[in-house]
């Protein structure tokens, strides 16, 4: 029956989806260390392959979960190694772990989910992009990097993007950041320059610790606001006048350390918002990739198999 002049057609509601976007290379270290090690019939190493489709199917069958992409760093070093010597390497990575690395992304792809593999930049500067590209597109209700990372932090916004902890089960928002670092996300740059980041072989100043950055930038913000002269602050520091001093000594150096916490939100992804929707599995790809690695289970465990 069609409906008669002036009544209203009815309206489909609109659709608004949740985008996931997945530190790929946090969830294979995880999955590596997290998981007992296992080999392949050819005796090659498997587990941390394992553990990572495990946790993706996992997340698969989450109910709001129908937009996902992975980001792998798939070569540790990136364009910050040419501006800091000291910027991390993949020294020292596992022999087991570095083998695992491109049959991750393989077993990404035969799961149907988009793969970002990062070669110049890193896999945060790749989720840091799609964050920022995907957080205000038409039919997205919420972005969220799966991820505890703490640089990640600066893509936060409100609770429209958002980093959640999957292992722990927590989500971080732009108030639990505050809370936390003391700063909103657009200071975490700079927070991350005084203090440094140990894991990327950021030194930070010296004599700046997490508890003064924080009462120090939550008044000034950006590096530069800070005066060169501990009296001219307008909070109370203890010894502000000598990390006052530090700082004024090393100001080309913490503006390096901040262009190198700054993640990247110009990496040339080449996927729009639908073709991140997941649509299933390659079946043949991920039965034979499965196969491979002696974990056919996992296949009752993926949805669109028809085996869950």
């Amino acid at each position: 029956m069609h409906p008669g002049r002036g009544e209203l057609h009815p309206l489909k509601p609109a659709i608004r989806v949740r985008v996931h976007l997945v530190d790929g290379t946090y969830e294979l270290f995880r999955a590596y260390f997290g998981v007992p090690p296992a080999h392949d019939g050819a005796g090659r190493p498997v587990g941390a392959v394992r553990g990572l489709l495990a946790t993706l199917a996992s997340l698969l069958r989450e109910r709001d979960v129908s937009h996902v992409a992975v980001a792998f760093d798939t070569v540790i070093e990136s364009f910050r190694n040419q501006m800091f010597d000291g910027y991390k390497t993949g020294e020292g990575i596992e022999p087991d772990l570095a083998a695992q690395f491109e049959p991750a992304e393989r077993a990404i792809a035969a799961l149907g989910v988009v793969v970002w593999s990062m070669v110049e930049f890193e896999a945060d500067d790749g989720l840091a992009t799609g964050a920022a590209r995907f957080r205000d597109a038409p039919g997205v209700e919420q972005v969220i990097i799966c991820s505890p990372d703490k640089d990640l932090s600066q893509c936060i916004v409100g609770s429209r993007v958002i980093c959640r902890d999957r292992r722990k089960g927590q989500d971080r928002n732009e108030d639990d950041v505050i809370g936390r670092f003391g700063v909103p996300p657009s200071s975490i740059p700079d927070w991350l320059g005084l203090v440094g980041d140990a894991a990327d072989g950021i030194p930070g100043i010296p004599g700046w610790g997490a508890k003064s950055t924080s009462t120090v930038l939550g008044h000034y913000k950006k590096i530069e606001a800070i005066p060169d002269s501990g009296a001219e602050w307008a909070v109370k520091v203890r010894g502000r006048e000598r990390l006052a001093a530090s700082l004024a000594a090393r100001r080309d150096e913490a503006a390096l350390y901040r262009r190198l916490a700054t993640l990247r939100t110009d990496v040339p992804l080449t996927e729009g918002l639908d073709e991140l929707r997941w649509r299933g599995p390659r079946p043949a790809e991920l039965e034979e990739l499965c196969r491979q690695i002696g974990a056919e289970e996992l296949l009752d465990r993926v949805p669109g198999m028809g085996r869950e």
